[in-house]
């Protein structure tokens, strides 16, 4: 048969046509799988790596920090894995469906503050930079009304409001007099960017949106490890030495 194409036909399978502007894409049921599995396999690792980092927390304001950090770090994939598996399996339900988007993109935006949390109220701050301390959860409050506001009409400037947000913080950081842990830091910011050019190519690359998830679950493990080591392990072994 003319124009008949066997690789585009077996391709079909697993991508569908990229949406139109200001539309959503509609996954395939192999893409909604992997959406939904990328990130529910992390939710039980991440109340984990919460209730270490409070066990390590040498007092009440450590162990704060902590609670917010891994809150944020389990509400990001608990949201995310309900999100898509509501998408996936229960598409009658449009009203709760569109309530969970929202809820999605919402938790981002206090994930990357929960993200940064560690860093702003363990090390020490100027004067000045101090204020980023809650600054950031403005921003977070400023994106849940954007959100609430132009859900899904303005996708460029609501990824600009992500990356504004991930990279405003890290000027302050790296003003800090102990730079430790900030190669890490940076290094998951670049995955998070890396990743970003997987989460607008839905419809192009087949598991677009799966292979953003793989993404986004490096960056934050790589932000983990930095603080679990430099703000948390470390010091707690030097309470420890000094016993």
């Amino acid at each position: 048969m003319l124009g008949f194409d066997p690789q585009k036909t077996r391709l079909r399978r697993f991508m569908n046509s990229r949406a139109s502007a200001n539309c959503r894409y509609q996954p395939t049921c192999y893409e909604h799988a992997a959406n939904c599995y990328t990130h529910a396999l992390l939710i039980g690792p991440s109340f984990v790596g919460m209730a270490l980092l409070h066990w390590l927390s040498a007092n009440n304001w450590e162990k704060i920090t902590a609670w917010v950090y891994g809150m944020g770090l389990c509400a990001l994939f608990l949201v995310s894995t309900v999100f898509h598996i509501i998408t996936w399996k229960k598409s009658h339900m449009r009203s709760v469906e569109h309530c969970f988007h929202m809820c999605d993109r919402v938790v981002i935006y206090f994930f990357i503050a929960a993200s940064y949390t560690p860093w702003l109220n363990l090390r020490e701050l100027g004067p000045l930079t101090a204020h980023m301390r809650w600054f950031i959860w403005l921003m977070a409050v400023a994106g849940t009304i954007y959100v609430f506001n132009y859900h899904e009409k303005y996708k460029v400037v609501e990824l600009a409001f992500y990356l504004t947000m991930g990279f405003f913080p890290a000027l302050v950081v790296t003003s800090m007099n102990n730079t430790d842990g900030l190669y890490e830091l940076a290094c998951g910011g670049l995955i998070y960017c890396l990743g970003v050019v997987f989460f607008k190519s839905d419809g192009v690359i087949p598991f677009a949106h799966a292979i953003w998830h793989v993404f986004v679950v490096l960056a934050a493990a790589v932000h983990y490890y930095a603080i679990w080591k430099y703000l948390y392990r470390s010091p707690r072994a030097e309470t420890i030495r000094d016993a």
